[in-house]
């Protein structure tokens, strides 16, 4: 969680009068949010489990589902421009799951031919990534990709930008505010560090059997 707040040091003689603009700096909150913070903000979002999704105008939510289990591997929220995929994880409480699994997340991608360097970002420590894929028509192209892991309360969020709000800043910024409105459900069962949360399928969208 990221608190935002105007100053951080408090008058040292205590004679300081309660202004208004105290009481934004306390409510000026940026997620993402565990389901136990969760500001009282009105927006109706998509229960997939452990991951609460805000619907967004121009961008479809995808579930990314292994055909062979049924089980959800990843929630896309995709754009004109680009995607924004989300993965959460179980983490240590008042661990840092992201600066454990970086280094892995490097050496895999260099394992595939690709690279990742590490910068500084909005939501601390990120990756920005290139690979060589294979496109549709058999040519070789780079596809970049920014990937940015936020620690929370006993989970780790990761999300990973692709598109245009991997390399263009100002395509990024309306991203970036998406995943500032995901919240997780962690759940009260022991979990490996690590294993990913469960992402369950919304009724509406379940698959059914012809006579069901």
């Amino acid at each position: 969680m990221k608190f935002r707040r105007k100053s951080e040091n408090p008058d040292p003689g205590g004679s300081a009068e309660p202004t208004d603009e105290g009481v934004d700096d306390l409510l000026d909150v940026e997620g993402p949010f565990d389901i136990d913070e969760l500001p009282d903000d009105g927006v109706q979002r998509v229960d997939l489990g452990s991951l609460l999704i805000a619907p967004e105008e121009g961008r479809e939510l995808r579930l990314q589902v292994d055909e062979s289990t049924q089980a959800v591997q990843a929630v896309l929220l995709a754009g004109t421009d680009g995607a924004l995929e989300l993965r959460a994880f179980a983490a240590p409480r008042n661990g840092d799951l992201w600066t454990e699994v970086r280094p892995q997340l490097a050496a895999d991608l260099a394992r595939r031919g690709g690279t990742a360097t590490e910068r500084e970002g909005r939501f601390g420590t990120e990756l920005v990534c290139e690979l060589s894929v294979q496109t549709a028509e058999g040519r070789a192209a780079n596809q970049a990709s920014r990937i940015i892991g936020i620690n929370g309360p006993r989970w780790m969020l990761r999300g990973t930008f692709l598109g245009r709000p991997a390399t263009d800043p100002e395509s990024a910024a309306a991203w970036e505010d998406t995943l500032t409105r995901v919240v997780i459900r962690r759940g009260d069962h022991a979990m490996p560090a690590g294993d990913p949360l469960p992402v369950v399928l919304p009724d509406s969208a379940r698959r059914t059997t012809p006579g069901e």
